[in-house]
């Protein structure tokens, strides 16, 4: 006897069909790992979340067709996921998530699904309308410019900095690869010499 009950237990660390017996939720991305060579290798993680949401192969289809293969711009955008009873793994019905509606798409788009090798289907998908507070934040270059400045002078400095910014945070963290690597070079640089008249006393 070859067991299957194994394979459908559900991972305490990801969303599960089951987690949305209740009804459909609406989750706002708030980043996208991908880890090659692995059954489910993209993570979909979510703003107020600590579970993830792995999308099957066919769901990961439908995110590249409507919003394109760079994952990172994904995040800050939104979906509506159901449970769709129906879905089968290993000729059993055990229930799968599926994706009802998207943001940031101009209009319904209709995607065809491979169901088994032999068999397609259509899977609408609905535009999402963003809610007030979901709207992305306005960038600002002179923002930008002062995060720059803060990260020339090091880690600590800049760190500080962003704490005490916070209305400046949403321009930096656009650029916040940029910001590291400018953070880590001053951190690199030797210490200026000190001048005679600096010396501390003894």
């Amino acid at each position: 006897m070859k067991d299957m009950t194994q394979v459908i237990q559900p991972k305490s660390d990801q969303w599960n069909a089951d987690d949305l017996i209740g009804g459909p939720r609406t989750i706002t991305i708030s980043d996208v790992s991908i880890q090659g060579g692995t059954e489910q290798p993209v993570s979909i993680h979510i703003k107020g979340d600590v579970k993830v949401y792995r999308p099957c192969k066919s769901m990961s289809r439908v995110l590249v067709q409507a919003w394109g293969p760079d994952a990172r711009a994904y995040i800050g955008r939104s979906m509506t996921l159901y449970r769709d009873p129906k879905v089968k793994w290993g000729g059993l019905e055990v229930g799968g998530i599926r994706i009802s509606h998207l943001s940031d798409i101009d209009a319904e788009k209709v995607f065809m699904l491979t169901m088994t090798k032999q068999n397609r289907a259509p899977h609408k998908v609905k535009v999402l309308a963003r809610a007030a507070d979901d709207e992305p934040p306005v960038i600002d270059e002179k923002h930008q410019a002062l995060a720059r400045e803060a990260a020339k002078g090091g880690a600590e400095a800049f760190r500080a900095w962003f704490k005490a910014n916070p209305q400046m945070r949403p321009s930096a963290t656009v650029i916040m690869d940029e910001l590291k690597q400018l953070a880590a070079k001053a951190d690199e640089l030797p210490a200026p010499p000190v001048e005679e008249d600096d010396e501390p006393p003894i």
